[in-house]
């Protein structure tokens, strides 16, 4: 898109794929980055730098199971990629590039311990079933 032109609300709704109305509730969740510009009688019009934001947006709430809070702190620590995939693709590199990395004194989880803390938990279930 042509940085000059102006898509209507209803020309993004249909580019991607989205209700109006979602279109409007982002905009209250993420006002720093979806401003529309209002023309006569209040219509909204998006440039295309905000309708590539909205693509990234929909990306990672909709392709990548992200939460809208999520999002939002991707925003808050100025880490809006410029698309879902690289996002994505550097979370599963394995580096310390992506914005949510995990913490360096996390631990590792043992699946044998975990997988026996759940059949306990099941026995302690089931007998409290039957009292």
């Amino acid at each position: 898109m042509d940085n000059e032109y102006f898509a209507s609300i209803n020309e993004v709704s249909k580019r991607l794929s989205v209700p109006a109305h979602t279109l409007r509730y982002w905009e209250k969740q993420f006002p720093v980055v979806i401003r529309p510009t209002t023309g006569a009688g209040g219509r909204r019009y998006y440039r295309a730098e905000t309708v590539d934001r909205l693509i990234v947006i929909r990306d990672l709430l909709y392709k990548h199971g992200m939460t809208i809070a999520g999002v939002k702190k991707l925003l808050r620590d100025g880490n809006l990629p410029a698309s879902a995939d690289e996002f994505v693709s550097a979370m599963n590199s394995g580096t310390d590039e992506h914005p949510i990395a995990a913490p360096q004194n996390a631990t590792k989880v043992n699946t044998q311990q975990l997988d026996l803390a759940i059949d306990l938990l099941k026995q302690a279930h089931n007998v409290l079933k039957t009292v």
